[in-house]
């Protein structure tokens, strides 16, 4: 009688598939799950069926997101041991508040927050002048999706001074994010963004930017060059699969110029 679970989908596979994008062999695994790379060969062959605990604990050493933790466990026989509520539900009402705080904290300069297709939850008040330019509107109409907004030839693009690199910057954080999620929907937005025009390769501004600790995103706003560079925020551990997959991003401005613009715009 089938169980439901085909070779292509057990536990072993899955195991075995997450081992092998992470770039561990068998021994590598064993000695960081602090198990035989007999048990482990066990396991990965289906002569050996994990327990509970065995599941999640090779999934915390392979770094397995949340959701894909489930999906290992449902694969092993057992129940999901991470909830999966929307984000609007009664429950996470203090961690959307304090994500709110953190935007509106963070104006008078960008800041917004996003799942983990990178499609929009919020942004705070800064972030309506940046997106003035964009020529195609349904970019803006929900669900929207930043990566794609930043690099459609009618979104941001446009406006990107240095979208070469702006744009190889986006696309190698996004194959990272894939390489870690192992998500089919973040591989298409990834051939997706790939499929977009390019920008010109600034070779003099890397030259001249030699000493700078990171790569700025330059964005023209009317008559003036606006400079930020961004930092990446996550729930600390999260024992809800959308809480897990939520991130802010708050932009800074990279010069005195950018934040004087920025704090002349609030007042307006």
């Amino acid at each position: 009688m089938s169980t439901g679970r085909t070779a292509e989908n057990s536990i072993g596979t899955q195991i075995r598939e997450w081992r092998t994008r992470r770039r561990m062999s068998q021994l590598d695994l064993a000695i960081e799950a602090e198990i035989s790379q007999r048990h482990l060969s066990f396991i990965e062959s289906g002569r050996s069926q994990p327990s509970r605990d065995m599941v999640l604990h090779l999934a915390k050493q392979l770094s397995i997101p949340l959701r894909q933790r489930n999906q290992m466990l449902l694969a092993a026989g057992y129940a999901p041991s991470f909830s999966e509520r929307p984000l609007d539900h009664p429950s996470l009402t203090p961690a959307m508040e304090a994500v709110r705080m953190v935007l509106k904290g963070h104006e008078p300069y960008p800041a917004i927050a996003v799942d983990r297709h990178w499609n929009l939850i919020e942004g705070n008040a800064a972030l309506g002048p940046m997106l003035s330019g964009v020529e195609e509107t349904s970019l803006l109409k929900s669900p929207v999706n930043v990566l794609r907004l930043s690099l459609h030839p009618k979104g941001l693009a446009p406006h990107i001074v240095n979208l070469h690199e702006w744009r190889a910057h986006l696309i190698e954080r996004l194959k990272h994010q894939n390489d870690t999620a192992g998500d089919p929907k973040l591989k298409a937005l990834e051939q997706e963004l790939l499929a977009y025009p390019d920008g010109p390769r600034v070779g003099r501004a890397i030259q001249a930017d030699a000493l700078a600790i990171v790569h700025p995103l330059r964005l023209r706003m009317g008559d003036a060059i606006l400079s930020f560079i961004s930092t990446i925020t996550v729930f600390g551990t999260p024992l809800d699969v959308a809480l897990s997959e939520l991130a802010i991003e708050s932009f800074f401005p990279a010069d005195e110029e950018t934040a004087v613009r920025l704090r002349s715009l609030t007042k307006q």
